[in-house]
């Protein structure tokens, strides 16, 4: 007795070509090309460990670096003691709060000027220095504004007012001061 022949095995279609398309998918098009393409970048590298498989190399050490900032602020040292204070003032805003309407407020925020003279611990000619710097530094970028009182009450967040306590730092300690 012969033996049948084997049978051959069923051909499977991809499912546009089987509705009668004659065209494949966007998605088995885009496999094929991803297939493609890994085969394409292996051998690349293949063929780039051939061509630098001579090349001495040594040993890397490798540093790890968080990718997400730390959430320690940037230690800046201003060099003048009004860029000093005028960074002090704008950390206890951030530590204590704003406020508008008072230098002090009953949960212990503070204004532009509160936390200036807070820093400033009794030093009037330096109080005096860093309201100068800081009323230059918003009429700077802000015009003609009449105090800084007048400009911290006519804000209703605290974002522009620490904002502006940065910038007459810089300024101050550009200056000098």
């Amino acid at each position: 007795m012969a033996a049948s022949p084997p049978a051959a095995p069923p051909v499977q279609t991809p499912p546009a070509a089987a509705a009668g398309t004659g065209r494949f998918s966007l998605d088995a098009r885009m496999a094929a090309v991803e297939a493609a393409m890994t085969v394409r970048l292996d051998e690349a590298a293949v063929a780039h460990e051939a061509r630098t498989a001579h090349i001495h190399t040594d040993p890397v050490d490798v540093i790890t670096v968080p990718l997400t900032p730390t959430l320690q602020p940037p230690q800046r040292l201003p060099a003048t003691p009004v860029a000093a204070l005028l960074e002090r003032a704008r950390a206890r805003m951030e530590g204590d709060g704003w406020c508008a309407g008072a230098l002090t407020d009953e949960s212990g925020a503070v204004c532009l000027l509160g936390a200036i003279r807070k820093e400033a611990r009794g030093d009037r000619g330096l109080e005096a220095d860093a309201a100068a710097v800081l009323l230059d530094a918003i009429r700077r970028e802000f015009g003609d504004v009449p105090s800084v009182p007048a400009f911290n009450d006519a804000h209703g967040t605290p974002g522009i007012p620490v904002r502006m306590l940065d910038r007459a730092a810089r300024l101050a300690d550009a200056r000098g001061l």
